[in-house]
């Protein structure tokens, strides 16, 4: 059995005709395809349908197709086991809205050289820890202050309180893992309500940065091993884990987990990711795992 998710981007509400238009081309994928009645989520923004008899790619095929091209986000996964007890979450561009070694370049003046490095790595064209030393390198000399000024200007992505807090009150366990930095990320993760956070370290002397990151580097290795290592410290499989990024670094841990979710994320990503949200927020990612509007924790709640 599996069941087919849409959901709506937010301002565009989900309507029972495209539904149906969605339940129908699925229905006339086989003969034997049997598609359930819809179940709404979340009244005018997501909605499951159970299927059987097909495929998941087939599903997914007719699904997509139905929706052409509404803003409207697809998932196609096994019924069982959709709740997820380990959240493993990038930061850059997936629980934040940027990349925050762009915006510290920026503010250091040497954004133009940096940003395209930060580019290529995100779409697979270098490798991750050689770009990550070289955009650091071009800080050298800078006032460690940048890293207030440039912290006070990281936003949340719309939908990341709920997300974490959500799946941490149903007994999810939460890791931000990051190939940014501990400076960005530990506030972050602290905003977000993250059990725990894992990120590089830059290193600053005398009140400069030196154009230097610590070691080990975080990079997709790293992120992979943290998703194993959890799994099994928790007495958990990867098929219980949800993973999200946007860029090649995420590749491996969003292959490996039960539900490995594409984020806004670069082509090779996409391509590769076994889900995807191309239109919604983060709450795209509860409604993915059947959670429902009435336990959705608020993205502004203080708890």
């Amino acid at each position: 059995m599996l069941v087919v998710t849409l959901v709506a981007a937010p301002g565009h509400p989900l309507a029972d005709a495209a539904v149906a238009a969605v339940r129908d081309a699925i229905a006339m994928a086989g003969p034997s395809v049997r598609v359930g009645d819809p179940d709404w989520l979340a009244p005018a923004t997501a909605c499951d349908l159970t299927v059987d008899g097909i495929v998941a790619e087939a599903a997914e095929a007719a699904a997509r197709a139905a929706v052409g091209d509404a803003p409207v986000d697809v998932a196609v996964q096994p019924a069982a086991g959709r709740r997820k007890r380990l959240l493993v979450a990038d930061m850059d561009s997936t629980i934040v809205t940027g990349e925050t070694l762009d915006e510290l370049a920026t503010l250091a003046g040497v954004g133009e050289r940096v940003v395209p490095i930060t580019r290529r790595a995100m779409n697979g064209e270098i490798g991750f820890e050689q770009a990550l030393r070289e955009r650091v390198a071009l800080l050298e000399g800078h006032s460690a202050a940048l890293l207030d000024r440039a912290l006070a200007g990281v936003r949340l992505t719309p939908g990341a309180r709920a997300l974490v807090r959500t799946m941490r009150a149903h007994g999810a366990y939460c890791l931000l893992i990051s190939g940014g930095f501990h400076v960005f990320a530990d506030p972050v993760a602290e905003r977000c309500g993250f059990h725990a956070a894992e990120a590089n370290r830059l290193i600053v002397r005398d009140g400069l940065l030196t154009g230097e990151a610590g070691n080990p580097i975080v990079g997709k290795e790293r992120k992979l091993a943290a998703l194993r290592e959890h799994t099994a410290r928790l007495g958990l499989d990867p098929a219980d884990a949800l993973a999200v990024g946007d860029g090649a670094n995420d590749l491996p841990m969003l292959l490996a987990a039960g539900l490995g979710v594409a984020f806004h994320a670069k082509p090779v990503v996409r391509a590769q990711a076994a889900a995807r949200v191309d239109h919604g927020d983060l709450t795209t990612l509860l409604f993915y795992q059947g959670y429902r509007r009435a336990e959705l924790v608020p993205d502004d709640a203080t708890a």
